[in-house]
């Protein structure tokens, strides 16, 4: 620990990296001032008791750091952008056009990165309607034109959310679309200590419901540090090449395959699509058929639960193909003169490295799987009431943890100064 302390204190001595810092630390206070701005015409106590009744909108409260609870201008958070760049991922794979740009270098994920915007305004409108009519029951004056001014105000918000996050990425430290979350989060780590206190001087809850919280919490955490920097190396050998008077190669490496390569997204993108159905069901109240679709669907139900499950697993195994492709290795290795022992370069090494690739996607879409329902088992074990316990924020917190983590590491060591982690 007074190790770590030292590390942090001589990085803080390098002027780029204390001024990558100070940027970050700046643009997540602007982020905080945010969520404190509520959208005018709309009652907020309305929304708090939405999220004390379902899990769903917990997860969604977290997520975007408590702006939903107080429908603040940042109560849809980042979640547009990132169903955005998912769908602009996909796009990439089945649009040839989309394909050729991607491979066309820097340039190319310019334009990408613009389309990527434009959608994420798309989408934010589209979310922010929705929620607007969806719960219409939490506004003072419901009509078309407060419907609308919700919506544009919504959209503005996840815009700005969106120019905070690659203005951090860009000259700040770590990931600003990860980091704006991860302060989200942890933000919201007070208030569930401080109700975690009512509850035990209510005498609502026992000590035994809090340690049997604070060790489920603890087991997840190693889970996820243990899965997160989980991967299986494939070995590669270069061959030697003479060129000139020269000799190139003939060193060994490796393929670092993660055992979840797709990090958190599989969850957030499962979680909007189990969102849709409700956030549908806010625009036919009343219908026989909507109100039997939602109580089938609901937040914790069994049929739920399955489906949920069922999503995550497909996502990650979608988007690990799409993100990773084995031929594409395969090719690369070919073409820098490697291979791997015991198969062929071509076909035979990218049919060797998808198959290694499902096998180690398959744990990881487990975990993630196991991650989304935790909060179901959570409530049941520690009977703790109106507490969300996400193991998806514990995964979004831990991970851009690292992650940022090992972006200071390079920085420091760049100037030879000791990391944080040996």
């Amino acid at each position: 620990m007074l190790e770590m302390l030292d590390t942090l204190r001589s990085s803080l001595k390098v002027s780029e990296l204390r001024r990558k810092l100070l940027f970050t630390l700046a643009m997540l206070f602007v982020f905080r001032l945010g969520v404190a701005i509520s959208v005018p015409g709309v009652n907020p106590q309305v929304i708090a008791n939405l999220i004390s009744q379902g899990q769903l909108f917990g997860f969604f409260n977290i997520i975007s750091g408590g702006a939903f609870k107080n429908f603040s201008v940042f109560a849809m958070g980042i979640i547009p952008y990132i169903n955005a760049s998912i769908i602009m991922q996909l796009f990439t794979v089945v649009i040839p056009a989309l394909e050729k740009l991607a491979k066309e270098g820097a340039e190319g994920q310019k334009k990408i990165t613009q389309y990527t915007r434009y959608a994420t305004v798309g989408l934010a409108l589209v979310q922010g309607m929705g929620m607007a009519v969806g719960l219409r029951s939490a506004l003072y004056t419901a009509n078309i034109w407060n419907y609308l001014f919700v919506a544009l105000t919504l959209t503005a918000g996840s815009t700005f959310l969106m120019w905070l996050g690659e203005q951090i990425t860009e000259k700040g430290i770590g990931n600003g679309i990860s980091l704006l979350i991860f302060a989200g989060i942890v933000s919201t780590i007070p208030t569930g200590v401080v109700r975690l206190y009512q509850y035990l001087a209510a005498g609502t809850i026992g000590v035994a419901n809090v340690l049997g919280l604070v060790v489920i919490g603890a087991v997840v955490i190693a889970g996820i540090v243990l899965v997160q920097q989980g991967e299986r190396r494939i070995p590669v050998q270069y061959a030697k090449r003479v060129v000139g008077r020269r000799i190139y190669g003939g060193q060994s490496s490796h393929i670092p395959l993660k055992v979840n390569q797709a990090g958190v997204i599989p969850v957030i993108f499962a979680a909007s699509i189990m969102f849709l159905p409700q956030a549908l069901g806010g625009w036919f109240k009343g219908n026989p058929a909507v109100d039997w679709l939602n109580n089938a669907l609901r937040w914790g139900g069994p049929t739920q639960t399955i489906l949920y499950v069922l999503l995550v697993i497909g996502f990650t195994y979608f988007y690990t193909a799409v993100i990773m492709n084995p031929t594409d290795v395969a090719d690369n290795i070919k073409k820098y003169g490697g291979f791997i022992p015991g198969y062929r370069p071509g076909r035979p090494t990218a049919e060797y490295i998808g198959r290694v690739l499902s096998r180690i996607t398959l744990a990881g879409a487990v975990f993630l799987a196991a991650i989304a329902v935790l909060p179901n088992f959570v409530l049941a074990a520690t009977k703790i009431p109106n507490v969300y316990f996400g193991g998806t924020a514990l995964l979004i917190v831990v991970g851009v943890a690292l992650d940022t983590m090992k972006q200071v590491e390079s920085h420091l060591l760049m100037r030879s100064y000791q990391g944080f982690i040996k």
